[in-house]
């Protein structure tokens, strides 16, 4: 008798030897490769450098901040998450037995060794931003770190990874050197912000991640208490984004920003009434305001601020 898999469709004596491509995309994860890419792209801009000079370079770094880096943390996660999968998400590649064997785990390797070569060729600072985010990816999900079992340590790990490293690596590479001290500020309040962005994918996985131990903070702290800790995360470090820009008389930069953020205030009222439904409502519309953000400051900087 053939063993099943988390998909009644599959099973080991079913499954494919070799993974088809569109299997290992579905892996990668594309949906989540548009938050390090933006980053990296707030990062190019607040450079102040002009565009038409470092084309490839700049191709260069929005790959490897997507499809290489980001879509390795995802098939990295999905393969040390597959017993959760099974539970949360059985019809992920891994749980369905749609990805046979351990490709999940050698795919992880592969684009791992793929990105460090695309990083290669951006310099010894994207190389060292491109081994930062990968360490972090790894320790994410790998034991013995598995930094996810701990939502605070977990998405803090994701948060810098998705925002603060790409924005880092684009102002390095665009300038060859250590970014300015203004950009880095920016940089690091956004990262602290996506902190609750990151707890906001944590609400459809309760059931599953409590259990097999994992403590995310909606597992931890319950659905509407983790919702108020989200918010708060979210809008704090834009708080002190409008201090900053007021304090570097960008008055016009500070008001967009506060405007911004005030319509994503009006916004966590649904989701707070009800997290687990309207969590990725909310990651549709809200998350759209504090992006937007992140790019008038990158342009604000880029003049100086």
């Amino acid at each position: 008798m053939a063993v099943k898999t988390a998909d009644p469709e599959f099973s080991v004596a079913t499954a494919p030897r070799v993974p088809a491509l569109k299997t290992c995309l579905e892996l990668l994860k594309p949906v989540t490769w548009f938050a390090p890419i933006w980053a990296f792209f707030c990062g190019v801009v607040s450079s102040g450098q002009h565009f038409a000079a470092h084309g490839l370079t700049i191709l260069l770094g929005l790959l490897l901040a997507g499809p290489m880096v980001c879509g390795t943390s995802q098939a990295v996660n999905d393969w040390f998450d597959r017993h959760v999968d099974a539970i949360n998400e059985p019809k992920r590649p891994i749980p369905s037995g749609r990805m046979p064997g351990r490709w999940g785990l050698y795919i992880g390797i592969i684009w791992s060794l793929a990105s460090l070569a695309v990083a290669a060729a951006l310099g010894p600072w994207g190389f060292g931003a491109a081994v930062v985010a990968l360490i972090l990816a790894w320790a994410y999900s790998a034991p013995p770190a598995r930094l996810k079992l701990n939502g605070w340590y977990g998405n803090a790990a994701v948060a810098i990874c998705y925002e603060g490293v790409p924005w880092f690596t684009g102002a390095a590479i665009m300038t060859a050197g250590l970014p300015r001290p203004h950009i880095l500020l920016i940089a690091l309040l956004y990262s602290i912000g996506a902190h609750g962005i990151m707890t906001l994918n944590d609400f459809k996985a309760i059931e599953g991640d409590r259990a097999v131990g994992i403590r995310s903070l909606p597992a931890m702290l319950g659905a509407p208490r983790a919702a108020w800790v989200a918010c708060v995360v979210m809008l704090l470090p834009q708080v002190a984004v409008i201090a900053t820009m007021l304090a570097w008389h960008r008055p016009y930069t500070a008001l967009a920003v506060m405007t911004l953020a005030f319509i994503q205030a009006m916004l966590m009222k649904a989701f707070l009434q009800n997290p687990i439904a309207g969590a990725l409502k909310y990651s549709a519309t809200g998350i759209i305001f504090y992006v937007t953000g992140m790019l008038i400051c990158a342009f604000a900087l880029a003049h100086g601020a």
